[in-house]
């Protein structure tokens, strides 16, 4: 069984650097140090900006093609090291086994896009004789890097979100400096592990855990072309501070799921995919299934098939195969959540099914009758708990799930194809799911939110065009 090194370093200008080991990661489940990690202070910041700075006409002039074989490499080597980086996941985020298996084979998925990708990187013909003066003109544009890019992630998917940063950078043939969050460093030090076997110019990359102090100028200097943030709303304020360059910002949100009177799918099979999005990871998922919309002639009967299915669900040791809710990532989060279960409930809220906090253990919690003004209505829960609520017309379920500063993504059972159709002419998100449930994504497709929850897309493709630009080339025949 693969274990976690004594020890990592960081990785400065491609290079691994032992400095220290100050930054010390526990396991999530038993809270113990589980291995030290090389904590970057400022002065390494500046030296990773500049290499990158330095490395940029390189890294532009690195052919599509070698980009494509860098990627297709960590696509073999992951797939090498897949159940090596899922234990990995499994210890540091907490996260339970079988889904750590499943964030790996989409990090492996993510690269492999960007491999596709690198080499359809194009552009466009664009004909410009459209009167008499232009005659003789011909136009071109082509995509080029747009430079530096900085990226910081979260900790709730230690592989994929920044797999969903850094194969693009290198499709799209820019360097970049990567903060991984202190609390799960170790996946994507074995990325940069990784990328070290490859033949990427030299300062192309670094991946350095470091304080948020020490990390200021990734938000703020002025050489860097992009900055990539995903986490919570604090990314408003990094905005203000990036100056010129492009921000691309996915904050989370409180996602909505719609169940029609007319579902189009049995109920069976909706609590299945419920139970999933709510409680998958222990809810902590920018898209979990947090707000519950039931028409009022099934409510009754989808709480109780609800409340049965839940009560079932397995907690305890995420290493443990038949474990479905593991820890949440500390103790301080797990509490946070139970001290929004109680006001809601001290507010007229009622449990459903639910149990006490151990730890940073918290049970799956479904409740009914909380009032809209209550955090666990109108914020990001971000732990293993959802509300349910009836409705009776569907333009009303509609307006409640717009009822919320956030728009990242939601769901809608039902088969009608006019609301359907309508959910999507009305829903303020940044994508809607039919038949299925908000927290589905591919790691193709474009992924982000509207109003608080970002702005920008993620999903390969639609990440190179944010970290490329249009250069035009006209010419006039002689």
């Amino acid at each position: 069984m693969p274990t976690l090194k004594k020890s990592y370093p960081y990785y400065l200008a491609g290079k691994p650097v032992a400095a220290n080991t100050d930054l010390v990661v526990l396991n999530k489940y038993t809270g113990k140090p589980a291995t030290r990690v090389a904590l970057a202070d400022a002065e390494a910041i500046e030296q990773a900006i500049d290499a990158a700075c330095k490395a940029r006409e390189a890294m532009a002039a690195f052919p599509p093609d070698a980009r494509r074989d860098v990627l297709a490499h960590c696509v073999k080597r992951f797939q090498e090291r897949e159940e090596e980086l899922a234990q990995v996941l499994c210890i540091e985020a907490g996260k339970p086994i079988g889904d750590a298996r499943g964030e790996v084979t989409r990090l492996i998925e993510t690269f492999r896009v960007a491999a596709e990708e690198a080499t359809r990187i194009g552009g466009e013909v664009i004909e410009l004789q459209l009167s008499e003066r232009t005659r003789g003109y011909r136009g071109m544009s082509r995509q080029v890097p747009v430079g530096v890019c900085s990226f910081i992630t979260p900790f709730n998917f230690p592989l994929n979100l920044v797999a969903h940063k850094v194969a693009p950078a290198i499709a799209a043939g820019c360097p970049f400096v990567l903060k991984p969050t202190a609390k799960t460093p170790i996946g994507a030090l074995i990325i940069a592990e990784v990328l070290a076997e490859t033949d990427l110019p030299p300062g192309a990359f670094s991946v350095m855990p470091c304080s948020n102090e020490d990390a200021a100028p990734l938000v703020e200097d002025d050489r860097i072309a992009l900055l990539s943030f995903t986490g919570g709303l604090i990314g408003w304020d990094m905005k203000a501070r990036a100056g010129r360059k492009k921000v691309v910002l996915e904050l989370g949100g409180n996602a909505a799921c719609i169940v029609d009177a007319e579902p189009g799918r049995d109920l069976d099979f909706i609590v299945e995919r419920l139970v999933s999005g709510a409680y998958y990871q222990s809810g902590q998922s920018c898209i979990s299934v947090q707000r519950i919309h039931a028409h009022a002639s099934i409510y009754e009967a989808l709480r109780k098939k609800l409340k049965a299915a839940i009560a079932r669900l397995s907690a305890g040791d995420p290493s443990d195969e038949k474990t479905f809710i593991g820890p949440m990532i500390d103790e301080e989060a797990a509490k946070r959540v139970e001290d929004w279960i109680a006001a809601a409930r001290k507010a007229g809220a009622k449990k459903i099914v639910g149990g006490p906090r151990e730890g940073n253990l918290l049970p799956a919690w479904l409740l009914e009758d909380v009032p809209r003004d209550a955090d666990l209505y109108r914020r990001e829960a971000f732990g293993p708990v959802a509300l349910m609520e009836p409705f009776k017309d569907f333009e009303d379920a509609l307006d409640a799930v717009n009822d919320s500063d956030f728009g990242l993504q939601a769901g809608v059972f039902t088969g009608r194809l006019d609301h359907a159709m309508r959910a999507w002419d009305r829903l303020e998100v940044g994508g809607l799911i039919v038949g299925d449930i908000p927290s589905f994504r591919v790691d193709n497709m474009p992924y982000g939110g509207v109003k608080q929850s970002g702005l920008g897309r993620e999903g390969v493709r639609y990440a190179i065009q944010d970290m490329t630009e249009t250069r035009l080339l006209v010419i006039r025949d002689c």
